[in-house]
């Protein structure tokens, strides 16, 4: 059985004590991606939106969501982000927007939840930008590609422990 750090010996939920753990340079990697319609494509290529530039709206929610990471994820700590960065990009061939959410801090957490956040604000954002032409769009594939720093070390998608 795994031993979570986020229970108590009754399995209660707690927050972890990170007071006694080393401050180091973590960073964090997150990707996710809506599927549109033909018409909600052309309305991001050709900036058309109603709502204003879907891009640029989506990749400022995605560093709020980054920065509110804490106050949506209970026990989630707040700490000194020193860097976010949120690029988005069509991939017109598979007719989706694919977001990438990179998040830095020297301090004594991750930031993994940080990454996850911003992906996790930047596509609803999207959605919302486009509904009026395509309320079938589908969210998806938001997951962590890498992580780095911390006692841990790196981590890295598809790569064995």
């Amino acid at each position: 059985m795994v031993d979570l750090s986020h229970a108590d010996a009754q399995g209660n939920a707690r927050m972890v004590d990170v007071g006694d753990k080393e401050v180091s340079r973590r960073e964090a990697v997150a990707e996710g991606h809506i599927a549109l319609g033909p018409e909600a494509l052309v309305a991001v290529l050709e900036r058309r939106a109603r709502k204003g530039d879907v891009l640029a709206v989506a990749q400022l929610a995605g560093i709020q969501g980054a920065k509110r990471a804490s106050e949506l994820i209970p026990l989630c700590h707040p700490l000194p982000l020193t860097a976010v960065e949120v690029d988005l990009h069509v991939d017109e061939a598979a007719r989706r927007v694919v977001v990438r959410a990179t998040a830095r801090a020297t301090w004594r957490t991750g930031v993994e939840m940080e990454a996850l956040a911003a992906v996790s604000a930047a596509l609803p954002t999207v959605y919302d930008m486009l509904k009026a032409v395509d309320r079938g769009m589908e969210i998806g594939g938001i997951r962590l590609l890498r992580k780095s720093g911390g006692r841990s070390g790196t981590w890295l998608r598809g790569e064995a422990p």
